[in-house]
């Protein structure tokens, strides 16, 4: 299994918590395609779907950054994790998904959207037992750019560290890997409302 798949890995009992959330037309789908930077010639796309269910508030993105920039990241991990209900899931094709916690959208001047998301990623047993290295990235992290015709690509992070500089007051967003799995031929999906965000400030 390649690292991207394992991290994406969660217990069944998910499985029908995402089929009971089918039930509900979401704002937005989007279909991509991932591909692990791996190197390897072997490593396939594999299929993704992002289901957003709903747009965050403005009081949670505010929450959050109150968390991160006071308390620090454990903070912002916990507060992430309080959010109800959630943003919508990430899910691999026939596969497994993981709850999205946080998503916002933002308009671009060519008439496109850019959305970025935001989560707790599911960690595998091993990695609590053995307190590996990976244990210490709690965070799952996606920007997904679209054209006016809703065609794009992104970025997925699925293990990142934030810590946030008091000093510099700079936002730092480590990835474990040496590069974040590449979001191709990104798609709005037609079974979405594909109901757009009232302006949002991108700060």
């Amino acid at each position: 299994m390649s690292r991207f798949a394992a991290l994406l890995a969660v217990p069944a009992l998910f499985t029908a918590t995402l089929a009971g959330a089918a039930d509900a037309k979401p704002v937005l789908r989007l279909n991509a395609f991932a591909v692990n930077p791996s190197g390897s010639t072997r490593a396939n796309p594999q299929r993704l779907q992002i289901v957003i269910e709903r747009w965050s508030r403005d009081d949670e993105r505010t929450q959050l950054i109150d968390a991160l920039t006071t308390k620090g990241s454990d903070a912002l991990l916990s507060t992430l994790q309080k959010i109800k209900p959630e943003a919508g899931y990430i899910q691999r094709d026939a596969g497994l998904g993981w709850h999205i916690q946080y998503a916002r959208e933002y308009p671009l001047p060519n008439g496109g959207r850019r959305i970025v998301f935001a989560t707790d990623r599911p960690l595998a047993f091993g990695e609590v037992m053995d307190q590996s290295r990976s244990s210490e990235y709690e965070f799952m992290l996606a920007e997904v750019r679209l054209d006016a015709k809703g065609q794009g690509e992104g970025k997925l992070v699925p293990a990142a560290k934030i810590n946030y500089s008091k000093e510099a007051k700079v936002l730092d967003i480590e990835n474990y890997t040496d590069e974040p799995v590449a979001l191709s031929d990104v798609r709005v999906d037609k079974g979405s409302t594909d109901k757009k965000a009232a302006k949002q400030d991108e700060k």
